[in-house]
């Protein structure tokens, strides 16, 4: 009997081992699993922190050189000529506004010229989406004739997608759409294009 119970004692001893060995390795697995849990979380806020950086990464793709363009006498007529603009900011609307602010400043060199009358001012500008609103003093419509209409029409036009010239360009007057132009009636099919410009005013 006393064999029997010291084996029941030693069974009994033996199982309490096991039952701790499972329990601190059920604990140790439990303490692992919840450790490396946490790791992939714990690796999200620099993901997150890394994103924000993206956009400065783009911004000197936006430093772009924009043209103001100027008439030139050719022959007979005259043509559109470029003018690179430098500019220093890359804020979105910045290089478009600059090359306007030198398009109505008017020509410094050569023999470039500029139908545009003086005093005319910017009133307002906008590009997205393809598209550039254009939004000019009334100056922008006094004196001259249909020849001069339609060189400070091409002046703007050029002017206005210098960056994108396949935008569509729409030119207002004092916040309203400029349908007709001038004393002599020039009429304007709005939004204008450099490729329709160039074949329903050709200057």
């Amino acid at each position: 009997m006393k064999d029997q119970q010291g084996s029941n004692r030693i069974s009994s001893g033996v199982i309490a081992a096991v039952s701790a060995a499972v329990v601190a390795v059920g604990g140790g697995l439990a303490w692992f699993t919840s450790h490396s849990s946490n790791t992939p979380i714990m690796s999200n806020p620099s993901g997150q922190i890394a994103q924000p950086i993206q956009p400065s990464i783009k911004q000197p793709g936006n430093e772009q050189t924009p043209n103001v363009y100027w008439l030139r006498p050719k022959d007979k007529n005259v043509t559109l000529v470029p003018q690179p603009v430098k500019v220093a900011s890359v804020l979105p609307n910045q290089a478009l506004e600059a090359a306007f602010q030198s398009l109505l400043a008017g020509p410094t060199e050569g023999t470039d010229s500029t139908t545009i009358p003086k005093g005319t001012k910017l009133l307002g500008l906008k590009s997205e989406n393809d598209e550039v609103h254009v939004n000019l003093s009334e100056d922008f419509t006094s004196g001259g004739g249909s020849t001069s209409m339609m060189g400070r029409v091409g002046q703007v036009v050029y002017t206005a997608t210098t960056l994108n010239p396949k935008a569509k360009v729409y030119i207002d007057v004092n916040g309203k759409p400029l349908d007709v132009l001038g004393g002599e009636g020039v009429e304007l099919q709005q939004p204008l294009t450099r490729e329709q410009f160039q074949k329903d005013y050709p200057l």
